[in-house]
């Protein structure tokens, strides 16, 4: 096997993921062999490898929501102007989480338009969601393939319900009608 010494940064990228420093301390022996004089010599200077973007480690959102998510459910609105929803958007979320008997403390309600990139995966990861109701935030906003709406859908273990934006939704009776079917098939 020829030596295995390399310069190629894009090979070292794999193998160091971190900042690399190289320190010249005569006085510090690390336990390494000396070095074969058969090896060129090698320059003593700091070699920063920068990572490319899909490398580079995303930092966990910390999503601000309103209730306490004992039941892991999360439901995400999308709505640039309010913290929820207008009005008649809001009064309807109150229906749909009466109809299924949640109280507050048993959901987390995100309001995705503050967090617009978020993936599916990190909503999942922070909230340990079983179930997420998504009123305007389409499966491709959270980086998932096309699934229809008002039907109840698995990403692995997690059931999901698409659906209008709720202001949409409280005036379109069809839409709010086949929802209303999903719904009550629901068990939670």
């Amino acid at each position: 096997m020829p030596g295995q010494l390399t310069t190629n940064g894009d090979a070292l990228r794999l193998f160091f993921t971190e900042d690399v420093y190289l320190i010249n301390e005569p006085s510090i022996t690390w336990g390494l062999p000396p070095e074969p004089s058969t090896l060129p010599p090698v320059e003593q200077e700091l070699i920063v490898l920068p990572l490319s973007a899909s490398e580079e480690p995303k930092p966990n959102p910390n999503f601000n929501f309103l209730g306490g998510n004992k039941r892991n459910i999360l439901i995400l609105v999308n709505d640039e102007y309010n913290d929820v929803s207008d009005e008649s958007g809001r009064e309807l979320l109150r229906k749909i989480v009466k109809s299924i008997n949640l109280v507050t403390v048993d959901f987390a309600l995100v309001n995705y338009a503050k967090y617009k990139g978020a993936s599916y995966h990190d909503l999942r990861d922070f909230f340990k969601s079983s179930l997420i109701f998504s009123f305007g935030v389409e499966p491709s906003h959270l980086g998932l393939t096309n699934h229809p709406s008002n039907t109840v859908v698995l990403e692995g273990v997690v059931r999901l319900i698409f659906s209008k934006e709720l202001r949409k939704l409280d005036t379109d009776l069809l839409v709010k009608k086949a929802l209303w079917g999903v719904i009550q098939k629901l068990t939670i």
